[in-house]
């Protein structure tokens, strides 16, 4: 089963797995010794990362290497670029009243955003 890369980057450890392993392939051991929890949980974060498809685990000899695998990355910032123009654009409009309130004078504040439809 595959689980959601979502799921995957909601989890700090997780996410610091994966900017360690933006420098390259590392063994398990490796990754473990840079964080300060057990191999065992290294390992469940790891196990997580693979079935989201994030990384591949790979054995050679004794050794398992992990390999981060940006495919699902990329689909995450599909999305994420996809709602920017949205939130960039609410961002502005909120710079924007910030900007006018600095302007008024106390006890006259208007009630509305300018720019944002109310219903």
């Amino acid at each position: 089963m595959r689980r959601d890369p979502w799921q995957a980057l909601a989890d700090p450890t997780r996410r610091e797995i994966i900017q360690v392993l933006e420098q390259g392939p590392l063994t398990i051991n490796s990754v473990a010794e840079k964080f300060r929890i057990s191999r065992p949980a290294v390992s469940k974060q790891i196990k997580i990362l693979h079935e989201c498809g994030l990384i591949e685990v790979d054995s050679v000899g004794r050794e398992r290497i992990c390999t981060l695998t940006p495919g699902p990355l990329v689909e995450v910032f599909a999305w994420v670029k996809h709602y920017e123009h949205f939130w960039l654009g609410k961002l502005d409009k909120l710079g924007e009243f910030l900007d006018q309130e600095q302007d008024i004078t106390p006890g006259k504040r208007p009630n509305r955003l300018p720019g944002i439809k109310h219903n």
